[in-house]
């Protein structure tokens, strides 16, 4: 029996080649169906994240791109369904009156920290809370904002009760 060395090399590319690619079509099979996943954890009715509001705010030198939550619907979606976060992306709650604003994680796949203002700027208290959990986390002071930032990035920052949070939008 006789091999050339081109047959050979082409059968051994062969063998390599068809294996690597079946890998990548599984791969990008796999990252479109996740894909796809996630979109439709999003129920119909409910806010796309870049269909919300965004607003520039700064606490200490740190600039902040929020999204910002100013209604019922909005604040009642929140970040609801989002599976990440930009290492400086949260969302701005905005509420019409001076009171104590309780939060949970119903339905919020990531982990998140979360400021509570006054309407000066003025941070209040700070809490971490847990993915896709129903606990209640309140301030103990009355407040008109509240922002939810990505797990520990109040912490990581050395933003802390008694700063201020710049770029408000005004209340009406």
């Amino acid at each position: 029996m006789r091999f050339s060395l081109r047959s050979l090399f082409v059968r051994c590319t062969l063998v390599v080649a068809l294996p690597m690619a079946a890998f990548a079509a599984l791969m990008f099979t796999a990252t479109a169906t996740s894909s796809i996943a996630q979109a439709q954890q999003i129920p119909p009715g409910a806010k796309q994240p870049g269909e919300f509001p965004r607003v520039k705010l700064t606490a200490g030198m740190f600039v902040i791109d929020a999204a910002v939550a100013a209604n019922d619907a909005d604040r009642e979606q929140g970040l609801m369904y989002r599976s990440r976060l930009g290492p400086n992306e949260g969302m701005l709650f905005v509420f019409g009156e001076n009171a104590v604003h309780c939060f949970w994680m119903k339905n919020t796949l990531i982990p998140l920290s979360i400021a509570f203002i006054r309407a000066d700027g003025t941070i209040t208290d700070i809490d971490e809370m847990q993915a896709e959990t129903t606990n209640n986390h309140c301030p103990r002071n009355n407040g008109v904002f509240a922002l939810e930032m990505p797990k520990g990035w109040f912490t990581a920052k050395g933003i802390k009760p008694g700063m201020v949070i710049q770029g408000l939008p005004p209340l009406q």
